[in-house]
């Protein structure tokens, strides 16, 4: 009896392990296999109290025209919908929103969102998931004061994973 339990802690003590090793790798995962976006925003500056400073990112394709919708009825609040971005100069646009996932053409990237509210009647503000960027301890500030257009690079891993992999502000690319 005492055997079968000390099996069972080790079974349940290696899935453990497992799935934390999972994770951790799903997220170095996305560096190596993840298809890179740029896209658009304006940092703010909040803090948080466990994890330091961090800018809060509003993108472009954070609210996105009622025509770009290729659904039947509007979608509820925190419905989720795909996005799909297509590379437009330098950065990448939406062309498009679904109720279902697409499926990827050449050239596109299909991004999960969560429909935040409908805004005025013509627009539709989603919710992507990497709205927040931490920063170096006490720069958050200084980038909040920036006020200007910024760029964020964003990698996309096949399974829908993302991470932000920086951020650089116009003048700094020209």
């Amino acid at each position: 009896m005492r055997q079968r339990k000390a099996r069972v802690f080790f079974v349940l003590l290696l899935l453990q392990a497992l799935f934390l090793g999972g994770m951790a790798a799903s997220y170095y995962a996305v560096d190596a296999v993840g298809k890179e976006l740029r896209l658009k925003t304006a940092p703010v500056d909040p803090r948080d109290l466990f994890y330091g400073d961090y800018v809060e990112l509003a993108y472009e394709i954070s609210s996105l025209p009622w025509t770009l919708w290729k659904g039947g009825a509007r979608p509820d609040k925190k419905e989720t919908v795909y996005v799909v971005l297509r590379r437009s100069g330098s950065h990448d646009a939406a062309v498009a929103v679904y109720p279902e996932k697409p499926e990827e053409k050449e050239g596109e990237t299909v991004l999960q969102a969560r429909v935040r509210s409908w805004g005025q009647p013509e627009q539709l503000n989603l919710v992507y998931g990497f709205e927040r960027y931490y920063v170096e301890e006490n720069t958050g500030k200084e980038l909040e004061e920036r006020r200007e257009q910024a760029t964020v690079s964003v990698k996309v891993a096949p399974w829908g994973q993302t991470k932000i992999i920086g951020l650089t502000f116009d003048e700094e690319k020209k």
